[in-house]
This record gives structure tokens, C-alpha cells and sequence, in this order.
């Protein structure tokens, strides 16, 4: 199993909770200013204000000052470590997928042997 990095606890708790990680998700779109997340995400200023906090000191989102306006953008790089840790799964996914796709032509075939429609 990939060891987790000694930083990346504070990326796996700022992922923890759904409302940041739709936060990252309109982000991922998008540079976006407070106002815009909160009316995308109909929740109210303060608790959605507190969530970028909380991805901020993750580093998982930058900010940037433009006039009285602050505008959030994704900082992919510091959610790495997440898919280095769900990719160590993907070798499990793939071997469900296989099985999967073994049964679909199984019965495929099983079917056209049957004379029955697909």
C-alpha cells in the first residue's frame, strides 16, 4: 500500500467534507469570486467563505485580489497525493470491470446460441 505523505493529511480532511469538494469541482471550471460559489452552491456567504478557509490552508485552492473582489482557483497540484493514493485501487477496479465484461460476453453468446434476441 503507497505510504501517505506527511502533508497530505490536511488534503484528506479538506476533501472530507461535500460541500468542498463541490467547491473544487465549480473550481475546477473555473477561477471563481466568493459571490459566484455562493450563488452557484446556494448556501450563504459565511459558511461557504469558511470552507475556501479551510481548502486554503490545505492548499488546495489559490486566491487572488482583484479591486474589492477575491477570486478562487483550483491549485490541482496539491490534490496529487489524492490520486496517488486512489490510484493504488484502480488495479481492483479494472479486474471488476474485467469480470464485468467476461459475464456480458458470456451471456452474449449464451443468448446467440439460444436463438433469443440480445
Amino acid at each position: 500500500m503507497a505510504a501517505v505523505p506527511r502533508s497530505a493529511p490536511d488534503v484528506y480532511e479538506a476533501v472530507a467534507e461535500p460541500l468542498r469538494r463541490r467547491i473544487l469541482e465549480l473550481l475546477a471550471g473555473a477561477e471563481r469570486a466568493v459571490n459566484d460559489v455562493v450563488a452557484a452552491l446556494g448556501r450563504d456567504q459565511p459558511s461557504v467563505s469558511k470552507q475556501l478557509r479551510v481548502l486554503r490552508q490545505a492548499k488546495a485552492v489559490r486566491v487572488r485580489r482583484s479591486g474589492r473582489r477575491r477570486l478562487y482557483s483550483l491549485a490541482a497540484s496539491a490534490l496529487r497525493p489524492l490520486h496517488g493514493w486512489v490510484a493504488q485501487f484502480e488495479r481492483h477496479w479494472r479486474l471488476q470491470l474485467d469480470e464485468i465484461q467476461t459475464r456480458a460476453e458470456r451471456r452474449a453468446r449464451q443468448r446467440k446460441n439460444q436463438g433469443d434476441p440480445p
